[in-house]
């Protein structure tokens, strides 16, 4: 009896070893073969951008809004599954210049090195209320931010710019707006330097078509992108949503189980 049993413990041993050799080479952290250090294929990279973040602003996944209320139909649920992203941020909560809080929440892994060129669709869906407008005027909207290297041959020292859209004014309030077109409305700016030499600045706005012809009408090397982010500050009090962020061919669907990504209608 005991041989028996022991063979069958030996057995047990020596099937589970290569059940754990698989479980052990697919564990987390562990380099996978095409040297991605270890990241699925479904892999998400989006999340707050830290460097980019001042004071306690909220960039947060989460279910809805659904409303506001007596708001039915399509306008009063996100426009992709459940959930969107929730933004929050304050216009007096710092002792720093400004005090306004400002906050990123995007990808700085997938975008890296993409030309600034070859955005030709950008846009996203977002839930605007009227105390908002009261806030900062019908302009005070999250915007969609690129962080990028310029490239431009006046300023060969100059590797760093953003690439931001002001939104126009959302078509609703206190409820989902539908897609507004990041290539078609509102305006588009540099920060720094770029700005300056191309004339698209914060004070004078160009539209998505002129930013992107001023970066490489100079002759130098392509425009890069570094980060694709929607964020919100340094200005206005803000508090709601955005959804369907589309860049190019595709939408990343905000839910609170990660941001899913879509291919565009």
């Amino acid at each position: 009896m005991k041989t028996r049993i022991g063979i069958r413990r030996l057995a047990a041993v020596l099937l589970a070893a290569p059940l754990l050799a698989v479980v052990a080479a697919a564990g987390p952290g562990q380099a996978s073969p095409d040297g991605d250090g270890g990241h699925r294929d479904d892999r998400d990279h989006w999340g707050i951008i830290t460097r980019n973040t001042i004071g306690s602003p909220v960039a947060d996944l989460r279910n809805g809004p659904f409303g506001s209320f007596g708001v039915f139909g399509p306008e009063s649920r996100p426009p992709y599954g459940q959930g969107s992203l929730g933004i929050e941020v304050a216009d007096g909560a710092t002792a720093l210049t400004p005090p306004a809080e400002k906050v990123d929440f995007g990808n700085e892994v997938d975008f890296f090195g993409r030309p600034v060129s070859g955005l030709t669709q950008v846009g996203f869906h977002v839930f605007q209320t009227g105390e908002n407008i009261t806030y900062g005027g019908s302009r005070n909207m999250p915007n969609i931010r690129f962080e990028i290297d310029p490239n431009l041959a006046a300023l060969p020292t100059t590797e760093y710019s953003t690439l931001v859209w002001a939104p126009a004014a959302a078509p609703v309030t206190n409820r989902w707006s539908g897609y507004l077109d990041a290539a078609t409305s509102g305006t588009w700016f540099l920060t720094g330097a770029a700005g300056t030499a191309t004339n698209c600045n914060l004070t004078v706005q160009c539209t998505f078509a002129e930013v992107k012809a001023r970066l490489d009408a100079d002759g130098g090397e392509p425009a890069t992108v570094y980060t694709a982010a929607v964020g919100k500050g340094r200005d206005f009090m803000w508090i709601g949503a955005v959804d369907g962020l589309r860049i190019n061919n595709t939408v990343y669907d905000f839910e609170v189980s990660g941001v899913r990504q879509r291919p565009a209608a």
